[in-house]
């Protein structure tokens, strides 16, 4: 899968350092796999879930929230959000 972007990653993992192993854990397995559907990505990612028309990852433990829109056709996962747990509780993600 081609990820857009991993600058997203790197900016949260400065901020957040203990996010760095688990973000490079996410972009590292994605990067090497093809989804063709979102219950395929669900075989790999068990937690994730389906907001919307947004797929939700949970990171680090549940510490943190990867949000991004996947084009499963083009092979492509937009990152739009990576939050604290908190953050992502507030919801204001979901108006942007």
């Amino acid at each position: 899968m081609h990820i857009i972007s991993k600058k997203a990653l790197k900016d949260f993992w400065e901020e957040y350092p203990d996010s760095e192993t688990p973000l490079l854990t996410w972009f590292k397995i994605v990067k090497a796999s093809k989804y063709a559907s979102f219950s395929q990505l669900r075989s790999t990612f068990k937690t994730a879930d389906k907001v919307g028309d947004r797929i939700v990852f949970n990171i680090g433990g549940n510490k943190y929230r990867l949000i991004t829109v996947i084009h499963f056709n083009y092979g492509r996962i937009y990152v739009r959000h990576v939050l604290t747990h908190d953050e992502y509780a507030k919801g204001d993600w979901k108006h942007g």
